[in-house]
């Protein structure tokens, strides 16, 4: 007997911000990586919806998420729950003088189109700092992939991260700037 992974909805999917970590119970964590730099560090992983974002610097911890509206997130300082749809931007500054950019959008496109934008990222995904390819839906499916590349400097952190949803033809991307 086959296990089948199905991924959510697209539209399903919130962008979720949190002045907090987030216990890495609460998600099935499929890649991970660290980033260490001297004022800051950063964890990112994949995870079935999406991805895990945290950031500590400064003796604070903030964690983006993007994942179901319906899995089961703390509500104790949260700074966003915003559903995934169309193109959003926000901005906050931390009290320890962070500040941060995200801009997260949802694309749907039409089948021909979205098969080769998947193929374009596949080999992206391959060349990213963390990526996963999860089981396909069917056997003539395309896979879908999560992935993040990032931009490392000593004073900010550029993280972008893509996701794919083939039973949606959806791509959700977010590009997240952590500034010192």
């Amino acid at each position: 007997m086959s296990v089948q992974f199905a991924r959510p909805d697209v539209s399903e999917l919130v962008f979720y911000l949190f002045g907090r970590s987030v216990h890495p119970e609460l998600m099935t964590v499929h890649a991970e990586t660290t980033i260490w730099q001297d004022d800051y560090s950063a964890t990112i992983s994949i995870a079935d919806d999406g991805h895990v974002l945290s950031f500590r610097c400064r003796g604070e911890t903030v964690t983006e998420v993007t994942a179901a509206r319906t899995h089961p997130l703390p509500q104790r300082r949260q700074f966003l729950e915003k559903r995934i749809r169309g193109s959003r931007d926000e901005a906050l500054r931390f009290d320890n003088g962070v500040r941060y950019q995200v801009s997260y959008q949802v694309e749907q496109l039409d089948l021909e189109v979205f098969l080769n934008v998947h193929e374009e990222l596949t080999l992206d995904c391959r060349e990213a700092d963390v990526g996963h390819s999860f089981p396909a839906a069917g056997r003539l499916s395309p896979s879908p992939l999560s992935f993040v590349t990032t931009d490392v400097w000593p004073d900010s952190l550029l993280i972008h991260a893509f996701h794919t949803f083939p039973e949606n033809r959806a791509i959700v991307k977010t590009q997240s700037l952590f500034e010192l």
